[in-house]
């Protein structure tokens, strides 16, 4: 029989405090890294055992939020969190309660962009690390302090498997008709592509939309709209990504939080003649000035607008304009698809913003969506009516139980015989 995962010693600290002991199932730690966030969940084999964020990483207001199985894991309070680094030990922490047996067997990464190189999870190793220095070009707000958790939970713990969960994965077989920008041909081998991001969540979308209806809906055609402060759709067709809105960078596609979503090239050189704007400040501008916050003019949160738009024509129209682009996407992957059979409303406005999903679907009738008012506002699993032609989900995603899930896989595969 081959040997269970490693398991690594950890010297967490702390009280030694009575935990429940479930000794046959591994401990994996999912890391979920953002530009100045970071998101964990511990699994104890595939339950879910504690959660939690630290957000405003690099600010004085950075702040730890944690909800555990444990009442001494819950916790809400400031951090010091200079960097993504620094907030290692924060995470390490706040699940020490659940360490009491020195179980960790795995941590996984959610990694915003694998370039063309990866398309599965992938246990992490230098030469990965390298690909992924090369490759920050393509993402510089997300990869360079994703490497750094990487190479932060190296050091603490040199002998953990780690495992890289690319969020470009899912869309790396995309047809070539979508995946080819319209540039000269010799830029496709550098990389530049349609790539495509929220694998994860698209991942999880599928699985559960295959649980749920079964898989005679899951190898239908489907449209996933993930709209969160980070937000994209992508078309599906027998259970494969067929186009997406977001291309080479997470910055394109429908407009975001603080991202302006697709924008005229023409634009680049109009600022640059008329205001001297360089490569490095147009990037800051469209990543985060722009989109909601940029047409606002006062916050890039969908809650914050919805409950000012009455009074203020700005955050009307930034509202308006995130609804339209959506509505326009799933017209067009509507298009490309041949039809459609099943919408799936996920993120943190499609989960919780019905406002906002009524407003999507306003004017999409003739592709058989008809939203039931009652279901749709009491955020019911299925919003739209029965006669409707197309079934409308609301499903919550959950980007670290497939990050969870992919690093039990890598373990299990890389495991001697």
């Amino acid at each position: 029989m081959a040997p269970g995962p490693r398991r690594t010693r950890i010297d967490h600290g702390g009280d030694d405090i009575e935990t429940r002991d479930n000794s046959n199932a591994p401990l994996i730690l999912a890391i979920n890294g953002g530009s100045s966030s970071l998101k964990f969940a511990l699994f104890e084999g595939v339950e879910r055992v504690l959660r939690g964020e630290i957000a405003a990483i690099g600010l004085a207001g950075a702040t730890l939020s944690v909800n555990g199985r444990h009442s001494l894991s819950n916790v809400s309070r400031p951090v010091s969190a200079c960097d993504h680094p620094a907030a290692v030990d924060a995470v390490m922490g706040s699940i020490a309660v659940e360490l009491k047996d020195n179980r960790l067997a795995g941590i996984g990464h959610r990694i915003v962009h694998g370039g063309p190189a990866y398309s599965e999870p992938a246990r992490v190793d230098p030469e990965m690390v390298a690909v992924l220095r090369d490759l920050s070009a393509f993402d510089p707000e997300h990869l360079p302090p994703e490497i750094s958790l990487i190479e932060a939970f190296q050091r603490r713990f040199p002998d953990l498997p780690q495992v890289a969960c690319f969020d470009t994965a899912f869309h790396h077989d995309l047809p070539r008709v979508a995946r080819l920008l319209p540039i000269p041909r010799r830029y496709e081998a550098k990389g530049v592509r349609r790539y495509g991001f929220h694998g994860l969540s698209c991942t999880f979308l599928m699985a559960e939309l295959a649980r749920l209806d079964g898989a005679e809906a899951a190898n239908g055609r489907v449209v996933l709209a993930h709209l969160g402060s980070g937000a994209s759709l992508t078309a599906v067709r027998a259970g494969r990504s067929m186009d997406t809105s977001m291309s080479l960078t997470p910055a394109s596609g429908i407009p975001m939080s603080s991202r302006a979503g697709d924008l005229d090239p023409g634009l680049i050189a109009y600022l640059a003649r008329t205001e001297d704007m360089t490569p490095d400040q147009f990037a800051e501008m469209v990543n985060f000035k722009s989109g909601l916050l940029g047409i606002s003019e006062t916050s890039g949160d969908m809650a914050d607008l919805l409950g000012r738009e009455a009074d203020d024509v700005r955050a009307a129209e930034a509202v308006a304009i995130f609804c339209y682009q959506a509505r326009k996407w799933i017209g067009a992957f509507a298009a490309a698809l041949g039809g459609l059979d099943t919408l799936v409303f996920a993120g943190g406005i499609g989960e919780n913003a019905p406002v906002v999903r009524a407003r999507v679907c306003e004017g999409l009738g003739f592709l058989g969506i008809d939203l039931d008012e009652a279901r749709n506002d009491a955020n019911a699993p299925v919003i739209s009516t029965d006669v409707g032609r197309v079934k409308v989900r609301m499903i919550h995603t959950d980007e670290e139980v497939v990050i969870a899930r992919s690093v039990a896989q890598v373990l299990e595969r890389d495991a001697p015989a």
